[in-house]
């Protein structure tokens, strides 16, 4: 039976919001500054004060300006944070974001094409096919996803390969990359469902298209270097470094030197389909074909965080993905759930538990970023300190305060290093991986 709202309704609406507490004053101040504004609540200020018990040095934020590259800015940081301490950089030290960038969507257009040709005999309406079309390729990714990049195409430091305006400004090429990547996507499903190529007529085709893409990427990012020199002075003595012809793999193998194998995803999903100890995998998502593929370790929270906080107590950074917009104050860098009083505002009830957050499209992964400290009190933590990518006029100089109890809201996946688990979760990670569906929250790009 259907449910139409009629007049009488209305008329015991409007009389119930007459009747309602200070309706006209709520009104007018809501009316006037907004939603966020009208509710925020300044004792979060307080309550979420920038000092903490282990709180690593890790020099000047990054900015990744207008593009959605928080997981590589991420990644990518704490790698430099080692690299820092190893070898005295100076404080605005980076590695180039542009370089992963640009081989992050030749991957992925690459990737793309795979899995039209998988699904090139499913209908256009099959939800797969929908899901794929929808967008093609995107600026986000997953740890996994950078270390596919990494092990491939190594890294370099961002003099070899500067910013330029399409990598911060990644909307135009976006859309034209997609627009070309659905185009190919008819040739491709035509060429297999009406003219019935064979695997060389398409392997062929496939290349075609791969060339025209990488000028594409060439003109919009500029063409990458293979080799390159690396000038440096250190920070504390201001002594001058030249190390000359250098290979991004040669690069990564002496300046960072990590065995990116160590770095494992632990992901935080209390969803009912998603059993606690066990890996999942998520179909069809991924940039290199043939190279790392994504793999969770899903775990509950406290021994989430426990092993976030023994990498910290270690020095070493954490890569974490969360939901930042929920309950974010971005000027004040607070991340917190008394940051606004929704509820108390508008006399309503917006309790959900996590898991029905996510079963329900209420959050998910959206942003990715690196916690840098900890405030511990009688060994438990209370306020995370988080480093973000978006430039040094947001938070405390580009620093956030993360509240516990945010995290164990919004917080979704970290990236640990295998020595800080146990030989049980050890012997977990190694379980082989349920596959989720694409279309899966675990498998969101932040």
């Amino acid at each position: 039976m259907s449910f139409s709202i009629n007049k009488e309704d209305i008329a015991n609406f409007h009389q119930d919001y007459r009747n309602h507490p200070n309706s006209s004053v709520l009104e007018n101040t809501v009316t006037k500054n907004g939603v966020r504004n009208a509710s925020f609540n300044w004792h979060s200020i307080a309550d979420n004060s920038p000092h903490f018990s282990i709180d690593l040095k890790t020099g000047d934020v990054s900015d990744q300006k207008q593009s959605g590259r928080c997981w590589m800015f991420a990644a990518l940081n704490t790698m430099r944070h080692d690299m820092q301490q190893k070898f005295n950089l100076p404080d605005n030290f980076e590695l180039s974001q542009a370089y992963q960038f640009f081989w992050d969507k030749f991957e992925k257009s690459n990737y793309f094409y795979q899995n039209v040709i998988k699904t090139a005999k499913k209908p256009t309406d099959s939800r797969k096919v929908s899901w794929l079309m929808n967008e093609p390729q995107n600026d986000g990714g997953q740890w996994d996803m950078l270390c596919a990049l990494i092990s491939k195409y190594g890294v370099m430091p961002k003099s070899a390969m500067p910013e330029s305006f399409n990598s911060s400004n990644s909307r135009g090429i976006d859309g034209v990359l997609n627009n070309k990547l659905r185009h190919d996507a008819v040739i491709l499903r035509k060429m297999i469902n009406e003219d019935h190529a064979n695997q060389e007529a398409i392997d062929d085709q496939r290349r075609k298209m791969l060339n025209e893409n990488y000028r594409i990427l060439a003109y919009t990012f500029g063409e990458p270097v293979d080799h390159f020199d690396f000038e440096y002075r250190t920070k504390k003595d201001n002594k001058f470094h030249r190390d000359t012809n250098l290979t991004p793999q040669k690069f990564f193998e002496k300046y960072v030197g990590w065995n990116l194998d160590d770095y494992i995803s632990i992901i935080q999903a209390p969803t009912a389909d998603k059993k606690y100890h066990q890996t999942y995998t998520i179909d069809m998502l991924g940039n290199v074909v043939g190279g790392r593929e994504i793999k969770h370790l899903n775990l509950p929270m406290d021994e989430f965080k426990q092993l976030a906080i023994e990498q910290l107590k270690n020095g070493e950074s954490v890569w974490f993905g969360s939901d930042v917009i929920k309950y974010s104050e971005t000027k004040l860098g607070i991340m917190a759930l008394n940051t606004y009083d929704y509820d108390k505002l508008f006399d309503v009830d917006l309790e959900m538990t996590k898991a029905e957050a996510l079963d329900y499209g209420e959050s998910m992964m959206d942003h990715a970023m690196v916690i840098t400290g900890v405030d511990l009190v009688d060994g438990k933590p209370t306020k995370w300190k988080v480093e973000n990518s978006w430039g040094n006029k947001v938070g405390h100089k580009g620093y956030f305060v993360m509240s516990d109890a945010w995290m164990d809201k919004y917080c979704y996946q970290v990236v640990i290093n295998k020595k800080y688990l146990s030989d049980d979760l050890k012997r977990d990670y190694a379980k082989s991986p349920v596959v989720l569906k694409p279309w899966d929250p675990m498998g969101t790009l932040a």
